[in-house]
C-alpha cells in the first residue's frame, strides 16, 4: 500500500504514470509468442499454438444422396422493424435448430415467434410523447397507427457444421477484457491445444506484454476493433470461432457482424446485455491517474472480491504474480473512458446470424444474470449456460466445466432439416364409360 501511494505522489509531480510500459521492438520470441505490428508503433503480443500446424487434410467423403447438401443447413428469417417511439419488434419467421447435443442447457434453442422490448437509448428520442404511443390520447379517440423508422429484412442460409480439433480450416480466437491478459486463457489454450485446434490469443494494447502508447485515443473501442481485426485478417480461415469475455465479447460481436461468411460460431463469457456502449459518467475511472495509482491497491482487492466467487489461495496469487492482471493505472482510465460504441445496440446484436453461447457465472457482481438473459433474447440462435460455482472469472475458477461447455458446442451441428416434399398431385378424373 505504502509503495503505491509513494509512487501515485511521484506520478502527480512528474505527470507521467510509473512503469510505462515501452513500444516492443521484437518480433518473434523463443517463448512460443509472436508480436504482431498492427499499425506503425503499436504491437501486440499474440499467442498462436496448434498441432505444429498440419498440411491440409484431405477433402471429405460426398454426401450421402438420400442427404444431399441439406447437413447442417439452417434457414435464417428474421424482420426487425425499429418503431419513432422506442420500440423495438424482432419477428423470427423462419424455423431455428434446437441445440439437442448441448445437454444441460439453462435456455431454450427455440427463440420466442416475436419479441417486443423497448431500446436502451433510441436515437433521436427527445424525451416527448409520441402521439399515437400507448398511454397518449383520451379513450374515445381511435390510436394512430405506430409507423416503423425502419425495417430489417434477413433472409439467408447458413452452414453450420461440427468444428473438430485438427481440421486445418479450424481456428479459435480468445479475447480478454480490460485489465486482463491472454494468460487468463491459459486452461483453454492448454486444453484445445492438445484436442489438435488451432488456437490464437492476443494481448489488448496496453496489456500483457503488448505496447502501450501513452494517448488515450489509442484505448477506445474502434481502436482496439481495428487492432482486432487486424489479428483476425492475419490468421483467420475458413472457418473461425470467436471466444470474448467481458469488454472482449463487444470486439467478437463486431468481428461477426463485419465477417459474418468466416465467423462460424461466437462464444460470450459473461459479456452482458446487447446494449449500446457508453462510459459511465460517475465512476471511479475518472479520477486522475496519478489518485488511481494510489488507489491500486484497494482496486485490486475489489476486484479480487467481486471477480471471483472465492478468494481462496489460488486467486489471491494469481493476483500477486502479476501475470494475468498487470495494467498501468493510465491505460485501465483510458480503457473504461473510451467505451463508446453507440451502433452496438439491440438492433446490431438481433442482425447476428452467427449461433452463440452464451456462458455467465451466477457469482457474477459485475453482470447481472438478467443482462445475458436479454442478450439470448435477442440473438437470434442463441443457448445460455449458467455456472453455479462460477463468478466473472469463471474460466479461470471452473476450467473443466467451461472447457466442456465449449467443446461441446464446437462439436454441436444441428439436425439437418428435411428436404420439402413435392405436393401431392391430384389424379386425373376416372372417364365416364
Amino acid at each position: 500500500m505504502l509503495t503505491g501511494v509513494t509512487d501515485g505522489f511521484f506520478c502527480c509531480l512528474l505527470g507521467t504514470p510509473p512503469n510505462a510500459v515501452g513500444p516492443l521492438e521484437s518480433v518473434e520470441s523463443s517463448d512460443g509468442y509472436t508480436f504482431v505490428e498492427v499499425k506503425p508503433g503499436r504491437v501486440l503480443r499474440v499467442k498462436h499454438a496448434g498441432p505444429a500446424l498440419a498440411p491440409t487434410p484431405p477433402p471429405p467423403p460426398p454426401l450421402d444422396a438420400a442427404q444431399g447438401d441439406r447437413s447442417g443447413l439452417v434457414r435464417c428469417q428474421r424482420r426487425i422493424t425499429v418503431y419513432r417511439s422506442g420500440r423495438l419488434l424482432v419477428e423470427n419467421l423462419g424455423r431455428a435448430p434446437r441445440a439437442d447435443l448441448l445437454h444441460g442447457q439453462n435456455g431454450s434453442g427455440e427463440p420466442p415467434a416475436a419479441l417486443e422490448v423497448e431500446l436502451a437509448d433510441p436515437a433521436g428520442s427527445d424525451g416527448r410523447s409520441n402521439p399515437g404511443s400507448a398511454g397518449s390520447g383520451s379513450g374515445g379517440r381511435r390510436r394512430r397507427a405506430r409507423r416503423p423508422k425502419r425495417t430489417i429484412h434477413i433472409d439467408c442460409e447458413k452452414r453450420i457444421t461440427s468444428c473438430k480439433g485438427a481440421q486445418a480450416d479450424v481456428v479459435l480466437f480468445f479475447i480478454h477484457g480490460v485489465g486482463g491478459s491472454l494468460a487468463i486463457w491459459k486452461e483453454q489454450l492448454d486444453f484445445f491445444v492438445r484436442l489438435g485446434y488451432e488456437v490464437v490469443a492476443p494481448d489488448l494494447a496496453g496489456h500483457g506484454a503488448s505496447s502501450a502508447p501513452q494517448v488515450a485515443a489509442a484505448y477506445t473501442f474502434y481502436a482496439l476493433a481495428e487492432d482486432m481485426r487486424a489479428i483476425f485478417k492475419r490468421y483467420a480461415k475458413k472457418r473461425n470461432v470467436l471466444i470474448g469475455h467481458s469488454y472482449g465479447v463487444s470486439f467478437c460481436t463486431f468481428l461477426a457482424h463485419e465477417y459474418p461468411d468466416l465467423v462460424h460460431k461466437v462464444i460470450m463469457i459473461n459479456g452482458g446485455g446487447p446494449t449500446a456502449l457508453e462510459p459511465s459518467i460517475c465512476s471511479i475511472f475518472n479520477m486522475p491517474t496519478c489518485v488511481l495509482h494510489c488507489l491500486s491497491p484497494c482496486l485490486a482487492w475489489s476486484f479480487l472480491k467481486a471477480g471471483f466467487a472465492r478468494q481462496g489461495a489460488k486467486e489471491k496469487q494469481l493476483l500477486k504474480e502479476g501475470n494475468a492482471f498487470n495494467v498501468s493505472s493510465f491505460v485501465l482510465r483510458a480503457m473504461m473512458s473510451g467505451q463508446y460504441w453507440p451502433e452496438g445496440d439491440e438492433v446490431y446484436h438481433a442482425e447476428l446470424t452467427v449461433p452463440v453461447l452464451l456462458v455467465h457465472g451466477m457469482h457474477d457482481k459485475f453482470v447481472p444474470v438478467e443482462e445475458d438473459q436479454r442478450m439470448a433474447e435477442i440473438l437470434l440462435l442463441a443457448f445460455l449456460k449458467l455456472i453455479d460455482e462460477g463468478s466473472h472469472m469463471v474460466m479461470l475458477e471452473c476450467p473443466e466445466t467451461v472447457n466442456t461447455l465449449l467443446h461441446e458446442f464446437l462439436l454441436w451441428e444441428p439436425e439437418p432439416s428435411p428436404k420439402a416434399l413435392p405436393e401431392p398431385q391430384p389424379e386425373p378424373p376416372e372417364e365416364k364409360k
